[in-house]
């Protein structure tokens, strides 16, 4: 708790312990009435202060106004009864402000657990940038005066300022309050690194490309500080139900205290005032919004900080609610529901090459060892040994075909059909998907080798627990060639894919899409957010997956996914679901409550203490259920794995 919360709890322990005792005092009239002052005023005087300056400001309906108009009625009626020898209301009036206290420090509580997932997003703001002098001190500076190209230092415990690349120096990195994850990443010299990340082993020396502003950390910062701007629609509403409804009820209230007794002074009868307007009180503390008020903003803001706490960064309440009603989801293939890397999945050698499956590859690789195309890094990659200089001569680029090289006094040449067309030799034909790198040796075919773009491990589960969750289309949109296209979706288990698709030809397909689904459902894309912002922003929903580096993906995104982890949005739309499951929960609860309480109160048939319930019980109970938004299921991380 923090000081002023615990400060409301000594008052509300202090007044309730006095209104117990002052139970048993046999003592009557303004003595008794003034006894009881001593405990209201403990744990009222907050509230009464505020309504005073409610009126003083035209602000006069809520909450405050309420408990206070009520409580000070139940006050002076009890002076009135006691006055006429009856029992006075003095205990009711302190309860009803005692309980309304407890559902106060309930609700603060609360915001308080919520608040401590956007927190520890807060924590990953950089304190200060470590730069080295000319004589070699390491010198502390504000990160916002580092500039582009600075070469900053990050020891083992501090987290990295900005964006940059890792120029020396090689360490293990804890993303967790970025991504969610708790496995430590490896980074190495040459590699981009995020801001944000904190420093766990070795002494890194980081180039940085960009300004702080611009860096991962300051916009993810931003992005969590204005997700409570935009507004779900049914927050909108309780908002606007609660400007509306409570003068209202106030009216009501008042009516309610004066009409029947100005009817009885009509009809001869005897007005009975006090009666009408205990009622009329009564009614007033039945009538107070605040479990609505507070429990449906707080379910929201619960709801986006258990999904950050997961490394799903939510930029509104707004979007959260229209993730809820997602019925389709569209992907982009490389980088989303592929690793966007290429490997070497398969090395064929000819029958009548006498190298084997190992010689082919590191032939091969030698022969590309020149070039930084991926296909060669991959190449390069799968050969697994440091490919010396002195070993590849002769090196013949042919566009569009591929490579001729000497290596080790072997004539070697790799690429595609058409360069062993070129070469006047039949290859091999296959109809696997991926890319074929042909392999010719001293003017013989030597073989193939089979390069693709690898499936994520988690994809196949993502799209069976989309659909599990009520999704009816899983579409992939792409730029690769249909084979390989129609072969990833069918690993997958996607229902439709659309290939060799221009950036414009994906906007066009998302449009076509969005003309199938019926009102209130919701179309979703999903991108790795390098070259999707314009289909990400005409989507219902886009969301940016594996893209912290990517500015465009933070910018034009609503739902950013701080890892590779496809799984991420199968467990943010179980998020969201059951935070709209708890909004409906406490909308109809409270609203059936406060309708049954409201009508036993005109009919005199609901008291002080039931009033209580009607308003702090609905209110605690509501408050308690939003709490539920921030706990996200063990279970949900069990299906990510």
């Amino acid at each position: 708790m923090t000081k002023k919360q615990k400060k409301v709890l000594y008052r509300i322990i202090a007044s309730a312990l006095l209104m117990i005792a002052l139970h048993f005092v046999p003592v009557q009239g303004y003595l008794r009435f003034g006894l009881y002052l001593v405990p209201y005023f403990i744990i009222g005087y907050d509230i009464l202060r505020k309504a005073v300056l409610g009126i003083c400001h035209g602000e006069v309906f809520d909450e405050n106004f309420l408990m206070a108009v009520a409580t000070v009625g139940a006050m002076l009626l009890g002076v009135y009864n006691e006055s006429r020898g009856l029992e006075g209301e003095f205990a009711e009036g302190v309860a009803v402000m005692l309980f309304y206290q407890i559902g106060e420090l309930f609700q603060a509580v609360a915001v308080g657990r919520s608040r401590k997932n956007i927190s520890a997003l807060m924590d990953i703001r950089p304190d200060y940038a470590n730069i080295e002098d000319e004589a070699g001190n390491l010198e502390q500076v504000d990160p916002d005066e580092v500039e582009v190209g600075t070469v900053i230092l990050v020891q083992p415990g501090e987290k990295v300022p900005i964006d940059g690349v890792v120029t020396r120096g090689a360490s293990t990195l804890n993303t967790s309050a970025l991504t969610g994850e708790s496995v430590p990443r490896e980074v190495k010299e040459g590699e981009e690194i995020i801001s944000g990340c904190v420093n766990l082993t070795g002494l890194l020396r980081i180039r940085t490309t960009k300004n702080f502003g611009e860096s991962t950390v300051s916009k993810i910062l931003d992005l969590v500080e204005n997700s409570s701007m935009k507004k779900a629609r049914t927050e909108n509403f309780i908002t606007k139900f609660a400007r509306y409804y409570t003068p209202v009820v106030c009216y009501s209230a008042l009516a309610l205290a004066v009409i029947p007794s100005a009817v009885n002074l009509l009809l001869g009868n005897p007005a009975d005032w006090s009666t009408w307007v205990i009622r009329a009180l009564t009614f007033l503390v039945i009538s107070c919004p605040c479990a609505l008020v507070i429990s449906i903003p707080l379910s929201f803001f619960g709801g986006i900080g258990g999904a950050s706490s997961c490394g799903i960064l939510v930029k509104g309440s707004n979007y959260l609610e229209a993730l809820a009603k997602t019925k389709y989801v569209v992907f982009d293939k490389t980088g989303t529901l592929t690793k966007g890397v290429f490997q070497v999945t398969e090395v064929c050698p000819a029958a009548e090459f006498e190298g084997g499956a190992e010689r082919l590859l590191e032939l091969a690789a030698c022969a590309e060892s020149y070039s930084n195309h991926p296909i060669s890094k991959s190449l390069k990659e799968a050969c697994g040994r440091e490919i010396h200089p002195a070993l590849v001569s002769d090196v013949e680029e042919i566009s569009g075909h591929g490579v001729k090289a000497q290596v080790e006094g072997v004539s070697v040449a790799a690429g595609n059909a058409r360069l062993m067309e070129k070469l006047g030799l039949s290859c091999e034909k296959t109809r696997q998907t991926g890319t074929i790198v042909h392999v010719a040796v001293d003017g013989a075919y030597a073989g193939y080798i089979l390069i693709a773009d690898v499936v994520k491990e988690q994809a196949k589960d993502a799209i069976a627990a989309l659909k599990a969750a009520g999704v009816k289309e899983t579409v992939m949109l792409t730029g690769d060639t249909r084979l390989t296209a129609e072969y990833v979706a069918g690993q997958l288990g996607l229902d439709e894919v659309k290939s060799e698709l221009l950036p414009g030809d994906k906007v066009d397909a998302v449009e076509s899409l969005l003309t199938r689904k019926r009102p209130g459902e919701n179309l979703a894309f999903v991108g790795d957010g390098i070259n999707d912002a314009p289909v990400l922003s005409r989507a219902d929903i886009g969301v940016a997956m594996g893209a912290l580096g990517s500015d465009a993906a933070i910018e034009a995104a609503d739902i950013v996914l701080m890892d590779d982890n496809p799984m991420k949005l199968a467990l943010a739309m179980r998020i969201s679901r059951k935070c709209l499951r708890i909004v409906y929960e406490n909308i109809v609860f409270a609203l059936a409550v406060k309708a049954a309480c409201l009508i036993l109160g005109a009919l005199g048939l609901a008291n002080m203490w039931i009033a209580i319930f009607a308003d702090v019980g609905v209110m605690v109970l509501a408050v308690l259920n939003a709490i539920r938004c921030l706990k996200v299921s063990k279970l949900n991380y069990f299906f990510m794995a």
